[in-house]
């Protein structure tokens, strides 16, 4: 494979031992780069192969709607693994403490994670590089293009980073090769995971509901996929902000878990769709606009609050402070849907109950809590926890992106001004008339 879709994180002397590989944040078995390259290094240097995964009781406010669907897609994970007879651990607790011990207990020489730019996986790493000796590789399996290959910097907007990307594209959108069954497991068994139990070890919320109509894992995550591409791919591009049409790919919550690959994606893309203005731009967003996420969360270490939007955004929206604002909402009214206006009640509603919300409709939804809150700092928190705690696929860059984007102009730029939004980009309920019908949506998901 490309090795620059890969980097060492320390010096530390290189000696035999199992290959292991630390799955967290793509967790599927097809179509993986950090497991096909702990399997080519394993497979060169006649060594043991062991993946594992660590599930820590609580993980930045996730509730069981999101734990649920990542514990059904990681008992694929077990299934096909076991098929391949590699062999795969649960472990429980905080990684930082966990991870170390399993290390020397199963005796290894290599340590392969996966790449993230969350700054409490950063955090991660850098506990356990300091109480492990064994050489600590990184692989990017999320993008296309590695986000630490593809630019050194924090991007200013898509246009800056899109010809970069375009640029690398033709070297790394290429086929994966197919991980084999392996030959010799030198007899290293993973315990049986009892999977009914372990939600009882999770200190999380269990009040927000599971959500039974999207199912997780890596089979559910590829007829989704095909769905997408012969049933609604050809009214992407002129449907897709409409949230009465079923236009978007529903592929969000499943490339948040890791249990479909984007670069999977665009290849079969490419071989099925022919060029047209919807596959563009589905492309964009999949690939441009996503990577995009990621660089602005590796390296802006601000991604999550007002301190990371650019400085315009900033100077606006401090000259925009002592504005009147017409309604004021707390966070317990916005997460209750207790606003004056149904529509963004409706938008509250559906990302309650179905955990995904249309796009067009979190962008909205968004500004509206910039519109009615003391603060910025106060919109950008509310939205970000109503986003997490309700969103399947919450605590992700495009969602820390999407609340700095509607709130703070990241990757924007500056617009008319006007009372409390200062120059940060605008948006009405007249606007949304214009796009679809408000009244049938409202009825919809406020009965």
């Amino acid at each position: 494979m490309n090795l620059k879709r890969t980097r060492l994180l320390n010096n530390a002397e290189v000696k035999k031992g199992t290959v292991v590989y630390w799955m967290s944040r793509d967790m599927r078995v097809e179509d993986n780069w950090a497991l096909i390259f702990a399997n080519e290094i394993s497979e060169k240097e006649n060594s043991p192969l062991v993946v594992f995964f660590c599930l820590a009781p609580n993980f930045l406010e996730a509730t069981i709607r999101q734990y649920d669907f990542l514990l059904h897609g990681l008992q694929q994970v077990e299934q096909k693994l076991t098929e391949l007879e590699i062999p795969f651990f649960l472990l429980k607790g905080k990684p930082e403490k966990q991870i170390p011990l399993f290390l020397k207990e199963i005796n290894a020489g290599k340590l392969i994670s996966d790449f993230d730019p969350l700054k409490i996986k950063i955090q991660w790493k850098n506990l356990i590089l300091k109480k492990i000796n064994i050489p600590f590789y990184e692989v990017d399996a999320h993008n296309i293009v590695p986000a630490f290959f593809v630019s050194q910097k924090e991007e200013f907007a898509a246009y800056t980073i899109r010809p970069k990307i375009k640029k690398a594209l033709p070297e790394f959108l290429e086929e994966f090769p197919r991980i084999k069954k392996r030959k010799r497991n030198f007899s290293i068994k993973a315990p049986s995971i009892n999977w009914q139990n372990l939600e009882s070890t999770l200190k999380i919320d269990f009040s927000v509901p599971k959500i039974n109509q999207i199912k997780p894992g890596t089979n559910e995550a590829d007829e989704t996929l095909k769905k997408f591409i012969f049933r609604k791919l050809e009214m992407y591009s002129y449907e897709r902000n409409n949230p009465l049409k079923d236009a978007q790919s529903n592929l969000s919550p499943y490339l948040h878990f890791g249990q479909i690959s984007a670069q999977r994606i665009a290849l079969q893309i490419e071989k099925h769709v022919p060029e047209t203005k919807s596959k563009d731009a589905f492309l964009e967003e999949l690939i441009i606009r996503r990577e995009l996420a990621d660089n602005f969360c590796l390296y802006n270490t601000n991604y999550d609050s007002f301190e990371g939007f650019q400085p315009w955004a900033k100077k606006t929206l401090n000259e925009h402070r002592k504005d009147k604002r017409e309604f004021l909402y707390s966070l317990k009214e916005f997460e209750d849907a207790k606003t004056h206006e149904d529509l963004w009640n409706a938008a509250q509603m559906e990302l309650k109950t179905k955990g995904k919300m249309n796009g067009f409709m979190r962008m909205y939804w968004a500004k509206k809590i910039l519109e009615w809150s003391n603060s910025p700092e106060e919109a950008l928190s509310i939205a970000i926890f109503l986003n997490d705690k309700y969103e399947l696929d919450g605590r992700d860059p495009n969602g820390y992106v999407g609340c700095a984007w509607a709130i703070g102009g990241v990757h924007d730029r500056a617009w008319q001004e006007r009372d409390v939004f200062g120059k940060i980009r605008f948006m009405n309920l007249n606007g949304c008339k214009r796009k679809f019908d408000v009244d049938e949506y409202i009825e919809k998901n406020l009965g």
